[in-house]
């Protein structure tokens, strides 16, 4: 029968021992010797590796995209911002449409074109910002929020800090893409290319985190329209399951020209080699139930529960695909199902490839960083005192690498 859906231990003296496949040696097993041979040919042998494997296809752009702008306050966050809330329309030939509301504030002190940060967000717009007159969004299939609260996570976003520092934020939620429970297709961006006696077959190729990042796609369309944001300096960010998200859609988008994960673990940052804290049998490959969370990654993915030392790939070369752009990875000490010290070798792992390109790499001896320590560089990392969360310690450092490379 299946694999029991448990975590693996999370002592590090548990860890598995293993051989990480190397970024830089083609299929064919020649070296990668350049950064042109890396962008035309390895990249595209590793994405391709990650699409049958993990993630699954890139879904294509809608035949139409619209944007519209419901409402606008010029003094918005206390005079801090102008705030636009805008509908992203994706429309197919057929008549099909689905529409998603992504809610942005940019600097008043703005002047000119600003760099911005874009995200999903996991409880509404509305539960990023205390301001009572954002629109709510964030809805179940049944038309009720998830969370009626009012700046539940805002924490999260620090919508005040960023404008200070003079970058413009974006976000959207989640759930309006695809609503995070099984069987949503139906009230999701998978309803624009697919019939309904196609629902249960599509994640043998497509993928529900491959949905979300479609949508911080579109998101970025929207972003390219505006303005007072620079086109050239967005930085993608995502905190656990929306941080596996933002690696994958950086990695398919190289638009975006810095990519953030927080505390995104097991398929996102961290090394599935390992086999330390949450694995594949955790992602409900078997469960197609009313009312489950839905299952994130493509079928196959299910063939390497508890064999990840079979897999022909490991998170290290998801990072790699950022390269040249700057990564930030943040973790937590009191975060150990998302395997902190896996996503640290992922970051050392993923350092050739960056230094292929001239970078200094991330050449980090020690063998974990301590407490609150921060390393910066074209591959940034922190290990912040805390549980599994994004707070404005964590936006602090990906701040201050945004300042170094992109402001």
């Amino acid at each position: 029968m299946f694999p029991e859906s448990k975590p693996y231990p999370l002592e590090e003296e548990f860890a598995a021992s293993y051989i990480l496949p190397d970024p830089l040696k083609n299929e064919d097993g020649t070296k990668v010797e350049s950064p042109l041979d890396w962008m035309n040919f390895r990249r595209k042998e590793i994405l391709q590796l990650f699409k049958d494997i993990e993630y699954g296809e890139e879904l294509p752009r809608p035949d139409k995209l619209e944007f519209k702008l419901l409402a606008e306050k010029k003094d918005a966050l206390d005079g801090l911002a102008v705030r636009r809330e805008i509908e992203i329309k994706c429309s197919m030939q057929n008549g099909k449409s689905h529409s998603f509301i992504m809610l942005v504030y940019i600097p008043s002190s703005a002047k000119g074109k600003v760099p911005a940060f874009l995200g999903l967000n996991f409880k509404g717009n509305h539960a990023t910002t205390f301001e009572e007159d954002v629109l709510c969004t964030g809805k179940s299939p049944e038309g009720t929020l998830v969370c009626a609260d009012r700046g539940a996570q805002v924490e999260r976003w620090q919508h005040k800090m960023l404008m200070e520092r003079g970058y413009a934020s974006a976000t959207i939620c989640y759930h309006d893409i695809y609503f995070d429970r099984m069987f949503s297709e139906p009230y999701s961006i998978f309803k624009l290319f697919f019939e309904p006696c196609e629902y249960d077959s599509i994640r043998e190729k497509y993928s529900v985190i491959g949905a979300w990042a479609w949508g911080l796609s579109r998101g970025m369309d929207c972003l390219e329209s505006i303005p007072e944001i620079d086109r050239n300096k967005v930085i993608l960010h995502g905190h656990s399951r929306l941080g596996k998200t933002s690696l994958w859609a950086g990695a398919l988008d190289k638009r975006f020209a810095m990519v953030v994960s927080n505390d995104s673990g097991c398929g996102g940052g961290c090394l599935h080699k390992r086999k330390v804290g949450e694995n594949l049998s955790q992602h409900r490959f078997y469960e197609r139930q009313e009312g489950k969370t839905a299952c994130w990654f493509i079928n196959r993915t299910a063939d390497f529960i508890n064999k990840e030392e079979l897999l022909p790939i490991d998170q290290h070369e998801l990072l790699a695909l950022i390269a040249p752009r700057p990564l930030a990875v943040g973790t937590a000490t009191e975060d150990p199902y998302a395997d902190p010290k896996g996503e640290y070798l992922a970051c050392k792992a993923a350092s050739p490839v960056y230094e292929l390109f001239g970078s200094k790499g991330f050449k980090v001896e020690k063998e974990m960083l301590s407490a609150d320590e921060c390393i910066y560089g074209d591959i940034s990392f922190h290990y912040r005192t805390g549980v599994h969360d994004q707070t404005g310690e964590d936006f602090l450092c990906y701040l201050h690498q945004a300042d170094m490379f992109i402001k």
